[in-house]
C-alpha cells in the first residue's frame, strides 16, 4: 500500500542532500512537509529579530522550492508531541521522516514523538544528514567516548572512510505520484508567520546582508567556489577579523540553519583540491567543516556540554558575576575600540569573523573581565546568525581555555590584535563612527591621547567614549594567576596542569602554528 508521509523539517531547510525527505516520497501517494514552530526555543533561549528574519525567509524559499516540484510547506504552531496525534489522524498519516539532531533538547523531543508515531503505528525514518558522519558512530568507533582533540577525530574518522556523498534533490519525477493536498484555508492555518506574529519588532532589524534560504545559500557556495586559488589556499588564522568585507564565506549561517548541505560543502571542495595543490586540516576550509564535526560530536558524547557544573571536560573556574561588566561588553561600553566595534557588528548583522569571535570571548572571560563563558554563550546564542548549540558551547570552552584549549597565559590584547590588520583603524571607524576622526595612533587607545585630540574628534573620552573598563595589563596577568590556580585545584596538585610552553604539552598542534601571532601581551 502507498504511504501517506510527513516529512519533518528542523535544522535541514533545504532540498538537495536530504535523504530523510527522499525516504518520505518513496511509495508515496500524499505527502506533507511540515515545520513546527515549537514554543520550547524562545521559551528558553533569547533570539534576536536578525535571527528570525533568516528563519521566515529560509522557510519562504523552501516554500516555494517546494512548490517547484509539486508540493507545499505547511508551518505548524505548537508543541510537537502535541500536534502529531492530530496531524497523524487527520492525514491518516503512515510515515514520518526526519533527520537526525544530535542536541539535548532534540533527543528528547525526538524520542518522544518517535514513541507517540508507535501508537499511531505510524513508521518512523530518521537519516544523518546534518553533520558529515554519524556523530554517535564516530563517539563509538573511539571506544564510546568522543574524541577530545582534532588529531584524535581525525585518526577517527581515517578509520571510517570519507564522508558520505550528498543525495541529488527531489524533482517533480519524485512526486509524480504522490501529491500535497492544499486548501485555500490552510494558508491561514499553516502559512508561513510574520515578524510581527513571532513577536518580533521590524524596526529593530539591521542590513539585510545574508538573506535566508536554500536558494541564497546555493547561490553563495558557487560564488565561492568559483574563486579556486582563494579556496586552495585559504587558511584561517590568516584571514582578517576586521575586513570591511568578510575575508570567509559567511556560509555559516546557511549551514547552521541547514539551508546547505556540508556534505554538499565537503564534496565541492573535494572536487576543487583534486590534482591541485591546497591548504590542509585544521586550517583548511575542508578543515572548518572537521571543526563543525569536532564539536558536534562533543555535545553528542559529553553531559551537560553547554555548561561548566556537571561537564567532565571543563576546568570548574571560579567567574565573578559582574552584571555590570557584562553588560558594558555586551552593549559595546568596555572603552576598547576593538572590542566594542566588534560587539556593534554583532549586534547589528548578526555576524561577526572567527578570530573576532576569539577576540571578545577572550576579553569577557579569561583575559579581562573574568566573567563564565556560560554568559557570553547566552549573547552569541541570541545575536549569532550562525548560533548552534554544540559550537557555540564548544567554542566558548575553547576560548575561556576551560577545555580544549589549555595554553590560558596566551591572552589576545585588545589593542594590539587588531592593529595587525588593520592598522589606521578603519574597521573602528564604521562600527564606532563616534571615534573616526580620531587619527590612527590613537584609534585603538583614544584615553591615551591628549586633550586637544579628543576635542579635534568631537569625541571627548569619558564623557562621549567610555574610558576603558578594566586596565587590560593589569587584570590580564592577575587573571592568568586565577586560571592557573584553578588549573591546579583540578590536577590536585600545588603547581599548574597546563604547560608553561607550546613545546611540552601534547596536542598544541591542533592549532596552526601561525595562530600563536595572533596573540601579544602587552
Amino acid at each position: 500500500m502507498p504511504h501517506r508521509s510527513i516529512h519533518w523539517f528542523r535544522k535541514g531547510l533545504r532540498l538537495h542532500d536530504n535523504p530523510a525527505l527522499l525516504a518520505a516520497m518513496k511509495d508515496c501517494e500524499e505527502l506533507h512537509p511540515i515545520f513546527i514552530l515549537d514554543p520550547w526555543f524562545p521559551r528558553n533561549m533569547k533570539v534576536s529579530v536578525n535571527r528570525w528574519r533568516f528563519l521566515i525567509e529560509a522557510l519562504k524559499d523552501l516554500d516555494e522550492n517546494l512548490k517547484m516540484i509539486n508540493s507545499r510547506l505547511f508551518v505548524v504552531r505548537g508543541k510537537p508531541a502535541e500536534v502529531f496525534p492530530q496531524l497523524f489522524k487527520k492525514w491518516k498519516v503512515t510515515r514520518l521522516t526526519f533527520e537526525v539532531d544530535t542536541e539535548p533538547y532534540s533527543r528528547q523531543r525526538d524520542a518522544e514523538v518517535g514513541r507517540i508515531a508507535t501508537e499511531h503505528n505510524v513508521e518512523v525514518i530518521q537519516k544523518v544528514s546534518n553533520t558529515l558522519y554519524d556523530v554517535d558512530r564516530v563517539i563509538a568507533e573511539n571506544n564510546g567516548k568522543p574524541p577530545l582533540t582534532y588529531v584524535r577525530l581525525q585518526t577517527v574518522l581515517a578509520s571510517i572512510g570519507p564522508p558520505k556523498r550528498p543525495c541529488s534533490a527531489p524533482t517533480k519525477e519524485n512526486m509524480k505520484d504522490c501529491r500535497t493536498p492544499w486548501k485555500g484555508s490552510y494558508e491561514e492555518i499553516y502559512g508561513i508567520p510574520t515578524l510581527e506574529e513571532l513577536g518580533q519588532d521590524p524596526t529593530k532589524l539591521g542590513p539585510h546582508l545574508y538573506p535566508g534560504g536554500e536558494s541564497e545559500a546555493l547561490r553563495r557556495l558557487d560564488l565561492n567556489m568559483k574563486r579556486t586559488a582563494w579556496v586552495c589556499n585559504f587558511k584561517k588564522p590568516e584571514t582578517e577579523p576586521n575586513s570591511l568585507t568578510p575575508s570567509t564565506t559567511v556560509l555559516s549561517p546557511y549551514m547552521k540553519f541547514g539551508c546547505l548541505s556540508t556534505r554538499t560543502f565537503y564534496w565541492r571542495l573535494a572536487e576543487i583540491y583534486h590534482g591541485k595543490k591546497h591548504s590542509s586540516p585544521p586550517v583548511s576550509l575542508h578543515g572548518q567543516l572537521l571543526w563543525r564535526e569536532f564539536f558536534y560530536t562533543a555535545g553528542a558524547g559529553i553531559p551537560n556540554f553547554n555548561k561548566m557544573e556537571g561537564n567532565s571536560v571543563c576546568v570548574q573556574v571560579d567567574w565573578d558575576e559582574n552584571k555590570d561588566y557584562l553588560e558594558a561588553w555586551r552593549e559595546a561600553r568596555t572603552g576598547y575600540p576593538f572590542i566594542d566595534a566588534i560587539m556593534t557588528q554583532l549586534r547589528t548583522e548578526g555576524w561577526i569573523h572567527h578570530l573576532a569571535r576569539h577576540a571578545v570571548a577572550c576579553f569577557l572571560t579569561r583575559g579581562d573581565l573574568w566573567i563564565s563563558w556560560e554568559e557570553g554563550q547566552k549573547v552569541f546564542e541570541e545575536l549569532l546568525l550562525d548560533a548552534d548549540w554544540s559550537l557555540n558551547a564548544g567554542n566558548w570552552q575553547w576560548l575561556s581555555a576551560s577545555a580544549f584549549f589549555h595554553q590560558f597565559f596566551r591572552v589576545y590584547s585588545p589593542v594590539a590584535f587588531g592593529k595587525k590588520t588593520d592598522k589606521n583603524g578603519d574597521y573602528i571607524k564604521k562600527y564606532l563612527p563616534i571615534l573616526k576622526k580620531f587619527p590612527p595612533e590613537y584609534i585603538y587607545e583614544p584615553w591615551k591621547s591628549p586633550r586637544s585630540v579628543q576635542e579635534r574628534a568631537g569625541c571627548i573620552i569619558g564623557k562621549d567614549y567610555p574610558k576603558p573598563i578594566v586596565e587590560h595589563e593589569t587584570v590580564s596577568k592577575h587573571n592568568i594567576q586565577r586560571m592557573k590556580a584553578a588549573y591546579a585545584r583540578r590536577s590536585g596538585t600545588s603547581g599548574e596542569q597546563a604547560p608553561k610552553s607550546p613545546s611540552n604539552k601534547k596536542g598544541v598542534k591542533r592549532k596552526a602554528p601561525s595562530v600563536a601571532d595572533l596573540f601579544k601581551k602587552k
